[in-house]
C-alpha cells in the first residue's frame, strides 16, 4: 500500500503542477488584457483545488503510514538535527498544507468576486505564492540530502 500511494502521490504532483501553472497564466493574462472571466477559467480554478485536496488526503495518509515517518517521530531531537528526516517530517509537510490552504482561500475568494479582473487578480496573487512554495517543498533530485527521482520508480 505504502508503495502505490508514494507512487501516486509522485505522480499526481505533475498533473497538479501543470493545471496550477496553467490557472496562473490564464489569470495573469485575464488580469493584465482585462479579460472576462470564461467557463474554461472557472473549470482550471475547480480542476487546480480539487487535485490540491486529492494530494493533500494521499500525502496525508502517506505521512500517517510511511516508515521513514513514524521512525522520525519517535526521535524528534535526531530528527531535526538530519537535513532529509526534518524535511519530510516537517517541512514538507507545513509547505504543502500552506500551499493547499493559499489554493483554497484564492480559490475562495475568486468565487465571491463579481468583477471578472478582480477573479483573475485573486487567483493570480494566491495561486503564484502556492506555486512558488509548493516548487520550494518538491524533494527536487538536484537537491541535496533530499533528493527524489521525478519519476517514480526512475
Amino acid at each position: 500500500m505504502y508503495q502505490g500511494l508514494l507512487h501516486t502521490h509522485s505522480l499526481l504532483r505533475w498533473f497538479l503542477l501543470i493545471v496550477l501553472v496553467l490557472a496562473v497564466v490564464s489569470a495573469f493574462r485575464g488580469m493584465f488584457g482585462k479579460k472576462g472571466y470564461s467557463a474554461r477559467d472557472n473549470k482550471l480554478r475547480k480542476y487546480t483545488v480539487i487535485l490540491t485536496h486529492v494530494q493533500l488526503v494521499i500525502g496525508l495518509i502517506l505521512y500517517f503510514v510511511s516508515p521513514l515517518i513514524k521512525g522520525a517521530l519517535a526521535d524528534m531531537k535526531t530528527t531535526m538535527a538530519s537535513k532529509s528526516m526534518r524535511f519530510f517530517t516537517v517541512e514538507h509537510t507545513v509547505m504543502m498544507i500552506t500551499a493547499v490552504v493559499l489554493i483554497t482561500m484564492g480559490s475562495a475568494m475568486a468565487k465571491r468576486q463579481t468583477e471578472d479582473v478582480l477573479k483573475h487578480k485573486k487567483i493570480a496573487i494566491w495561486f503564484t505564492i502556492a506555486l512558488i512554495i509548493i516548487f520550494m517543498a518538491i524533494p527536487w533530485p538536484f537537491r541535496a540530502d533530499i533528493g527524489r527521482a521525478l519519476f517514480p520508480g526512475a
